[in-house]
């Protein structure tokens, strides 16, 4: 059974603040250990659950944080970026069995720790056909269409609430409670490290590959915090202003839909400047 990770840093262990989860920090090299510390608990779980191959994806910011000399050395690791599917590379392979969302978070505008859709700022918002979407949903949308389940989802408690709505079968571990955006009561690497291989070791049962839903359109929503970085999204062919503040585009199927956000994102960053957004 062959199963992929997608390793976020916000919901990981003792992750509250940016400089904690920020390439570069004196706080982010203190976090990694903690950020692979969760990575490593699922591969062990995985493998005592019945998984013949895990691989994970790196999926924060510049993709190169978890460690790789600590890494579990039966799995294998994508570590860098750009690639096809961003968060979720590795599914297109159509063979992967289940897939584990670790360290994730809520999206733009909700309650959670670090709360973000791709970008830490200037997303204010983030709908995919009407629902606010976190990167949870908009990733869970994709592995669907290659028969991917998914099987497990840590983060803080807000992002395991989040879980429910857009993968209800899958396994959840909170690994601290939401205070504030900033804020969190956290348990320490030893107790969430033991949660998350037990979950990962049930998460197994469901997992096997399941009928592949059928690609349709899906149409995403995106608010920024400023007029001009709608426009500058509405430079990509097919994104449409739909306000001030608010682009849309209506993508064939979830594949294209998460390739064309990545591009939206990119352009959106692209016109930030550092004192005025």
């Amino acid at each position: 059974m062959k199963i992929l990770i997608s390793a976020d840093m916000e919901g990981a262990t003792g992750v509250t603040w940016p400089a904690d989860c920020e390439p570069g920090t004196e706080q982010w090299q203190r976090c990694r250990s903690m950020f692979t510390g969760d990575v490593n608990a699922a591969i062990v779980g995985l493998f005592e659950g019945g998984a013949t191959e895990v691989f994970v994806n790196e999926a924060h910011s510049t993709m190169r944080n978890l460690l790789l000399e600590r890494l579990d050395e039966r799995a294998t690791m994508i570590t860098g970026r750009h690639k096809e599917l961003s968060m979720i590379e590795g599914v297109q392979s159509g063979d992967v069995d289940g897939i584990v969302f670790l360290g994730y978070h809520c999206g733009a505008g909700e309650d959670g720790v670090l709360a973000h859709t791709y970008l830490p700022n200037a997303i204010t918002g983030v709908w995919l056909d009407g629902v606010p979407a976190s990167e949870g949903r908009l990733n869970a949308a994709v592995v669907a269409e290659y028969g991917t389940p998914v099987i497990l989802v840590t983060g803080d408690d807000k992002a395991c609430e989040d879980a429910a709505s857009y993968a209800p079968q899958a396994l959840t571990v909170a690994v601290k409670d939401h205070v504030s955006r900033y804020a969190a009561r956290c348990r320490p690497p030893a107790r969430t490290a033991a949660d998350i291989t037990e979950a990962a070791r049930r998460s197994l049962a469901p997992a096997g590959r399941v009928e592949p839903v059928a690609p349709a359109p899906r149409t995403v929503e995106v608010e920024v915090d400023s007029a001009q970085l709608a426009q500058a999204a509405a430079i990509v062919p097919g994104v449409t202003r739909t306000g001030e503040r608010r682009v849309r585009y209506t993508s064939p199927d979830a594949y294209e839909m998460i390739r064309a956000f990545k591009t939206v994102t990119t352009m959106i960053s692209n016109h930030m400047e550092k004192d005025y957004g």
